[in-house]
């Protein structure tokens, strides 16, 4: 059989297996927002199934038998063209799938299906030992995925390469250690001078006009309603669902209006990602980004570099007065920026701001280490999570709903995860110095409200080439470097110099 039949025969396979990985995220998107409580049971065993599916499909014999054939080809196409890409990414991720039995795939599916119905309970009475048992099974099933991936230099290292493929544990402690004391620095600085005013953010601000205000501004970054959504979810997240068929969720709280609109702004950043995938890659492995961090790029970046900056708000400032002209009427632009960017270290992650939040990601890759290598029991966590807040951030939560059971991702198994949201930062900085060298009026056209050539830049660059590359050789490729902390460093010192006069 010559290579062109088998690579035909190889997408037939690997294109059914992506249907089945698109329902499974779809079934996963209705759980989140509109599956009654009582769905958790029975959506947990449609899963395990799906999931059990879809693994045996994805490392069947027959597509190991492919791979191995078609390498030789692959390796004689050009090597940025999108069949050499697919082959070989596809062997990279059936190598390691293949280690996984099918049946442990599906109890993990089905486990995190119902555990994240009792993190909800928990959360919302504050009682993390309702949600406890659950996770001693997740982390318990966690391990023994990691197991089937000796001999590695880490435990964690299998599950970070699931979100950052390439990437090692001790990678990133290292870029953590190094950026650690110099946000730290920044934020013990920035404590020395007066403190902003944002009191006027925390009056109340109705849910529907918050709701408007938020889809106007991500229509005019780009995102396409014809291939897209927003719904409501207790903890904002993203589904792509296929290439026309991106779903974003988001939180409204009425009494502080920076929650909902820096939600729908950050999900629409992945949301932009996912839309600007390369049709060409549908319905494959390559239709994805490039790894969790690349993502968080382009949602912290529409979040922040963006939706905090002076340039955006000069332009839509006035709109938000219409919409909210007795809480917002009276205060000044340059009050607002500063309110907005305020710097102070809070209980909630996603409510904090950007000289704090990679502090928040430091404690929590700690914590999901010591829970994987077994050096800190589940019983022990809660205790542990107060202490990590007092050492990091000064701060001591009054109860487990504003501390360990905040964020959804345990719940779902996600560890490995929590780095992306930090390298997200550092990639978003370099991306964004990259950016104004090529399009140097960047500011006066944010300042129009125009994203044309923004959006254009990061699909042209980053969007449009999917799972293609590994996130080292992607950043390196548009940026010259690998992962860097000094873009991000000189952003935060240049924008909290200015508005606490350092």
């Amino acid at each position: 059989m010559n290579p062109e039949t088998q690579l035909v025969e190889l997408k037939t396979i690997i294109n059914e297996y992506t249907d089945l990985v698109a329902t499974l995220g779809l079934l996963h998107w209705d759980l989140e927002t509109y599956m009654p409580p009582g769905g958790s049971q029975a959506r947990g065993h449609q899963l395990a199934t799906l999931t059990r599916i879809a693994h045996k499909k994805f490392t069947s014999d027959e597509v190991g038998q492919l791979l191995e054939d078609l390498t030789p080809y692959a390796n004689e196409l050009d090597r940025d063209s999108d069949d050499a890409r697919l082959i070989l990414v596809t062997k990279r991720l059936y190598n390691k799938r293949s280690l996984i039995p099918a049946n442990l795939m599906a109890e993990i599916a089905k486990e995190t299906a119902i555990a994240h119905g009792v993190w909800v309970r928990a959360r919302e009475t504050a009682n993390f030992e309702g949600f406890s048992p659950s996770l001693e099974k997740i982390i318990s099933l966690k391990r023994q995925y990691a197991d089937h991936f000796r001999p590695f230099d880490h435990i964690y290292d299998p599950l970070l390469d699931d979100y950052e493929p390439g990437l090692k544990t001790a990678d990133v402690q290292g870029i953590f250690s190094s950026l650690r004391p110099q946000q730290v620095e920044l934020v013990q600085a920035i404590k020395a001078h007066p403190q902003v005013d944002d009191s006027f953010l925390h009056l109340h601000f109705d849910e529907q006009a918050q709701w408007d205000f938020g889809v106007e501004v991500i229509t005019d970054y780009g995102y396409d309603w014809q291939r897209g959504r927003q719904d409501k979810a207790a903890h904002p997240f993203t589904q792509d669902v296929g290439a026309g068929d991106v779903r974003i969720t988001t939180r409204v709280l009425e009494d502080y209006f920076p929650s909902a609109f820096f939600s729908t702004t950050h999900e629409s950043g992945h949301g932009l990602y996912a839309q600007g995938v390369a049709p060409s890659l549908a319905r494959t492995p390559l239709a994805n980004g490039a790894s969790l961090a690349i993502h968080e790029s382009q949602s912290r970046m529409y979040e922040n570099l963006i939706g905090r900056s002076k340039n955006f708000w000069s332009h839509y400032y006035p709109r938000l007065q219409d919409y909210f002209p007795a809480q917002l009427g009276e205060i000044a632009l340059e009050d607002f920026y500063k309110a907005i960017n305020k710097v102070e270290p809070s209980l909630i992650r996603v409510e904090s701001d950007e000289a704090t939040y990679n502090l928040h990601i430091m404690l929590r890759l700690e914590l999901e280490i010591a829970l994987i290598e077994g050096s800190l029991a589940v019983k022990d966590l809660p205790e542990a999570w107060n202490e990590g807040m007092q050492d990091f951030l000064g701060l001591t939560p009054p109860d487990d709903a504003l501390g360990v059971l905040q964020d959804v991702h345990w719940s779902q198994g996600y560890f490995g995860y929590f780095s992306t949201y930090a390298l997200g930062n550092l990639i978003s900085a370099q991306l964004w110095e990259c950016m104004l060298g090529d399009i140097p009026d960047i500011d006066s056209q944010i300042q129009r409200g125009e994203f044309g050539q923004l959006t254009g830049w990061m699909v042209d660059k980053v969007h449009r080439h999917g799972a293609k590359y590994e996130p080292q050789e992607l950043v390196q490729r548009i940026t010259g470097s690998k992962i860097d902390q000094g873009p991000y460093m000189r952003y935060l010192t240049g924008k909290y110099s200015e508005i606490y006069q350092l």
